[in-house]
């Protein structure tokens, strides 16, 4: 009886708390989204690391000529039933320092043998700043040393990219696609990387979370009723009677 009784009062508190955790979501996506309509700015040459995660989900542009030679495939993607890799090249700017940019999705047929659009020459870039990505646990690895990147490391990847010796910045940029649905089918076709659209992608499951515990909190909270109504009708029936 304790323990069911202790039950509706935890649950009902692990769904407040996923409620206040909601709306700070909410907030939080909110925010980003308006982050996301302002102009594009430019990166100073020297770029103070301490406060890119203020400026996630920022558009910037950029121009300067591709390091094709130290390339890095994320792996494996899939991009609207389709397998295959995110293209992530050094960008070498033009005051002389270089920063990582992920280009986009290929398919397999293409990062196989690196066989990708490689645009030569000074490119302009559209994109937004991101930040390295929470492993867990099931994903692997990154494999340095044979080239093999599973999920986004920002300070492992610049140092490949030859680090502060090659004047690389740990920053890493997303290439924004404004292109429509039917041109990303054919840059996907052509091998041509494919950028991620203008949108803030944060999960957000904390509704269901809501939803679930104030369910269990209200389902246990029925069952400790009705186990308490039948011990006491239980107890009633024990009563000794007297004639």
């Amino acid at each position: 009886m304790l323990v069911v009784g202790f039950i509706p009062f935890f649950t009902f508190g692990l769904g407040t708390w996923q409620l206040y955790r909601l709306k700070w979501k909410i907030n939080l996506i909110d925010e980003l989204e308006e982050k996301l309509q302002l102009q594009p700015l430019s990166l100073p040459r020297r770029i103070n690391l301490d406060v890119i995660p203020e400026f996630v989900f920022r558009k910037v542009i950029m121009k300067g000529e591709w390091d094709h030679e130290h390339t890095m495939l994320l792996t494996p993607r899939v991009r609207e039933g389709v397998h295959g890799a995110h293209v992530v090249t050094p960008l070498k700017r033009e005051n002389g320092t270089t920063i990582l940019v992920d280009r986009g999705f290929v398919s397999n047929e293409f990062a196989q043998d690196m066989a990708f659009q490689k645009d030569e020459g000074e490119v302009e870039v559209l994109g937004m700043l991101r930040t390295s990505q929470k492993r867990n646990s099931f994903t692997p690895d990154n494999l340095p040393e044979e080239n093999k990147w599973f999920w986004t490391d920002v300070e492992g990847m610049a140092n490949y990219a030859g680090g502060e010796k090659a004047n690389v910045q740990p920053v890493f940029v997303e290439q924004i696609f404004e292109g429509h649905a039917g041109d990303a089918a054919l840059y996907v076709e052509k091998g041509i990387p494919v950028g991620r659209p203008a949108t803030v992608d944060l999960r957000n499951a904390h509704l269901s979370y809501v939803i679930t515990w104030y369910g269990l909190s209200a389902l246990t909270s029925f069952m400790f009723v009705r186990m308490l109504l039948k011990r006491r009708r239980s107890g009633v029936r024990r009563l000794p009677r007297y004639t």
